[in-house]
């Protein structure tokens, strides 16, 4: 599925659930005022903080809170952190509201829930889930730029190496890949064409980086290779951006599945690579050339 099909495939939802419309559900509310019956019954709030929770603009808000104000379901007060501002908050008459277009959207919700099988609504809740966690994660990746590595980035990265495996113990004299020998030209290790290495950078500073190259030893197996990552690339999702970059890539070169090593320091790393479907496995596969991470992963396609 590409991003055309997703948006057609979005817009018919919308129509369906009925998003459009000047009413929610059978209730003479629009949805934006739906959602501001949620958001206040959480907690009450100003005009400013509803606009940022519904990700609307200010007016929009302020036309919101005030219809439901006009219809009795809304009640304004001081707002005893700010004098210069009002909290709007629900009303009985806006909680009885609120629990009437629930109970009825929850139950048109499971005469759809009705049509799938268990497996296919775990499937949703996930697929949902992982989806609403990827629009946010770019929202929090603007200006920052995933590119292949070129020669003029081997410096940078192999620095970044270093401090990342020194943050964590990962030292070259105990095995860890810090001490490979080709550190220092990593563009060509990757120029391979069934290999490849991306870097991400902001306002022209490498950040962070990782790979993809064959697992020796290992028929159609690829391994991700030197995944490090700066403190302040962490937290942004741009990690599983170059993970996922990486395993789309294996799987167009024919890899038949991806291998990985890391060790219990990382718990992060793990963390995220377990989202991306690796699961443990006992034995070390291939030969890596290191001997010091104890958590072996594989993903198979």
């Amino acid at each position: 599925m590409d991003a055309n099909q997703l948006r057609q495939l979005s817009r018919q939802l919308v129509r369906q659930l009925g998003m459009l419309d000047n009413h929610c559900g059978q209730l003479a509310i629009t949805p934006v005022q739906a959602h501001a019956l949620i958001e206040l019954w959480q907690a009450p709030c100003t005009v400013n903080q509803m606009a940022a929770k519904l990700r609307v603009d200010k007016s929009n808000a302020s036309r919101a809170l005030a219809v439901l104000f006009n219809k009795g379901m809304v009640e304004s007060r001081v707002n005893p952190d700010d004098k210069r501002s009002q909290l709007s908050a629900l009303t009985a008459h806006g909680k009885e509201t609120l629990d009437a277009l629930n109970s009825q959207l929850n139950h048109d919700v499971s005469q759809f829930l009705a049509q799938m099988d268990e497996d296919e609504i775990n499937q949703l809740e996930r697929s949902l889930s992982r989806y609403s966690k990827s629009i946010h994660a770019a929202e929090k990746q603007h200006g920052y730029t995933l590119r292949s590595l070129t020669a003029l980035d081997n410096t940078a990265i192999a620095t970044i190496i270093r401090k990342v495996s020194a943050e964590y113990g990962l030292t070259a004299d105990k095995g860890y890949g810090v001490a490979d020998p080709t550190l220092d030209d990593m563009s060509q290790v990757y120029a391979a064409a069934d290999s490849a290495y991306w870097v991400i950078e902001k306002d022209q500073r490498i950040l962070g980086g990782g790979g993809v190259a064959p697992l020796a030893g290992e028929e159609k197996v690829c391994e991700l290779q030197k995944m490090y990552f700066l403190p302040q690339l962490r937290g942004k999702g741009l990690a599983r951006a170059l993970a996922v970059k990486a395993l789309k890539f294996a799987r167009e070169q024919g890899y038949r599945a991806c291998y990985l090593e890391t060790t219990a320091e990382l718990g992060e790393a793990i963390a995220l690579y377990e989202s991306l479907g690796f699961v443990r496995i006992n034995q070390a596969l291939g030969n890596t050339g290191h001997d010091a991470c104890e958590v072996r992963m594989l993903k198979t396609f």
